[in-house]
This record gives C-alpha cells, sequence and structure tokens, in this order.
C-alpha cells in the first residue's frame, strides 16, 4: 500500500501542446514548483550547516571571508553581516576542534566580524560637524579589496613562465684540457714540407760547381743554435736555399736526426697546417 502523496504539495500541471515536451526533464538540474530547471541561479544561498569548506583551501581569514562573498553572489560593497558571520564562525567552530593554533588568526577575525555587526545594531550618531557616520564596515571592505587585487595580481604573475617551472636554462659544457694537444706530424706531411722546399730551391741554381765537405754534426749545432731562445720556428725557415741543394739536403738529415735522438718536437696544429719547430728542452 503505498502512502497518499502529501496535501500542502500542488499536483504538478499537465504539458500544454506546444509547450516544453516532457524529455527535457532527464537533461534538467532539478524541478522547480514543477518546472524544469536547467542551469544554476546566480542568487542561490547556501545554508551554513550545508557549506563545507577545508583550511588547506585557504591562505588565511581574508581568503575565506572573500569565498563566503564571493561564493554566494554578495555585494562586497554591502555585506550582510549576519549571514557572512554566521557562516565564518561555524567554520571557525569547525577548526577550532582541530587545529587550535591555526585557528587564532581566524578567531581575531571573528571578533571583529562581531564587533562590526554590533555597531551595526547600534543606533548611528552624527559627528559635531553635521556629517553622515562612516560605515562599520568601510574597513573592512577596504581590506577586502585591497586582498582581491593582490591575489589577482599573484594569479597573472603566476601565469607567466618561470625558470625552473616552464622553461629552463641551456647549459653546454665543453671540456678543455689545460694544455693545447697538436696532432701527430706524420710522413706524408714532411714529404710534402721537403718538396715543397726543393721546388723553391730549384728557383735558385748556380753553375759553379764545387765540391764542398758537409757534416751532419754541424748542421745539428747550427739547427739547434736556430732554435735557442725561441718558443717555435717555421720549419721552412731553418733552410737557406741560397746555399745550394746540399746544403739543404744535409739540413735536412741534421733536422730528422736532432728529431730522432728527441732533441726537438716537430708539431702541427692541424691538417695541412705549417710545420713548426722547437727545443724538445725550455729551459726555466
Amino acid at each position: 500500500m503505498t502512502a497518499p502523496a502529501p496535501a500542502t504539495l500542488p499536483e504538478p500541471p499537465a504539458p500544454e501542446l506546444g509547450g516544453m515536451p516532457d524529455v527535457v526533464d532527464q537533461v534538467a538540474l532539478a524541478r522547480l514548483y514543477g518546472e524544469p530547471l536547467f542551469a544554476m541561479p546566480t542568487d542561490l544561498y547556501i545554508p551554513p550547516d550545508a557549506l563545507e569548506v577545508f583550511l588547506e583551501a585557504f591562505e588565511g581569514p581574508l581568503d575565506l571571508l572573500l569565498y563566503l562573498i564571493r561564493k554566494q553572489n554578495f555585494n562586497i560593497l554591502d555585506i550582510p553581516m549576519a549571514g557572512v558571520t554566521r557562516q565564518y564562525l561555524a567554520y571557525v567552530e569547525e577548526i577550532r576542534s582541530r587545529n587550535l593554533e591555526l585557528a587564532a588568526e581566524y578567531l581575531l577575525m571573528a571578533a571583529m566580524l562581531i564587533e562590526i555587526k554590533s555597531r551595526m545594531l547600534l543606533p548611528p550618531r552624527k559627528s559635531a560637524e553635521g556629517q553622515e557616520p562612516e560605515d562599520p564596515r568601510a574597513e573592512l571592505v577596504r581590506r577586502l579589496l585591497e586582498y582581491e587585487q593582490m591575489k589577482l595580481a599573484a594569479a597573472r604573475l603566476n601565469e607567466a613562465p618561470q625558470l625552473g617551472r616552464d622553461v629552463w636554462r641551456g647549459q653546454v659544457y665543453i671540456e678543455q684540457s689545460l694544455q693545447p694537444r697538436f696532432p701527430d706530424v706524420n710522413v706524408a706531411d714532411l714529404q710534402e714540407a721537403w718538396r715543397d722546399i726543393v721546388r723553391r730551391a730549384k728557383l735558385v741554381q748556380h753553375h759553379k760547381i764545387t765540391r764542398e765537405e758537409l757534416s751532419v754534426r754541424e748542421h745539428m749545432s747550427v739547427v739547434l743554435r736556430a732554435l735557442q731562445g725561441r718558443k717555435f720556428v717555421e720549419f721552412e725557415q731553418l733552410f737557406d736555399p741560397t746555399r745550394g741543394m746540399p746544403v739543404l739536403i744535409v739540413t735536412f738529415i741534421a733536422v730528422l736526426e736532432l728529431a730522432k735522438e728527441a732533441l726537438i718536437d716537430l708539431t702541427q696544429a692541424e691538417a695541412f697546417a705549417p710545420i713548426y719547430v722547437r727545443l724538445a728542452y725550455q729551459p726555466a
């Protein structure tokens, strides 16, 4: 047996021809006096018992108070102190049972709200100059407006790209040795340098034929003296094409002997670059 419907509730009117079809009830949020409701009303009032707020969602008393005002679409310049204070005190009582230390600053704001509410209940007193008294809510409204402006400015700053969150600084590590490392001089480079010297020596030829005793040791000493006190000497500067081919050959053999005995170093910065000669031991 089903209980009869309460007499206080009106019967839903039957849909008229050409009116709203019954199918739309499937997507309606609710029915208000028998009519479907398709959107949440902007002036919806939330009772204090139905409002549950977590402290972790707010950054302080002003943040909570601004949330209560904006949530219920109250005019911030005309705050209904009774309703807002009631909801605020209900929230403070909730957090006092959980975290008394965190509720201290919220209790201070609650005392300020109660004071404003009490002053609004008293009859206004005009000043000696006959001016209208200041609204007790004026200081609270000023603080709320300033806090909201700072909160919006902080949100805009947070949307800007931040180093370490949205962008990262590019870093490239290049390993550099303390001492330069030159590539080794191979035989082909020495042959090419020698052929170049021979080609230039042929441009200077003498028709006088003489027999000359040439000493490799002597020319080794000449090369060492030419390198004394100098960091590097270009390979071609050790040869004098004007003295003829025999001297060039003996000087070249002297350079090879010095390199064989590790008395000189032959270095080259890169492929096909000039060849430099230096003493293997440089005194301090």
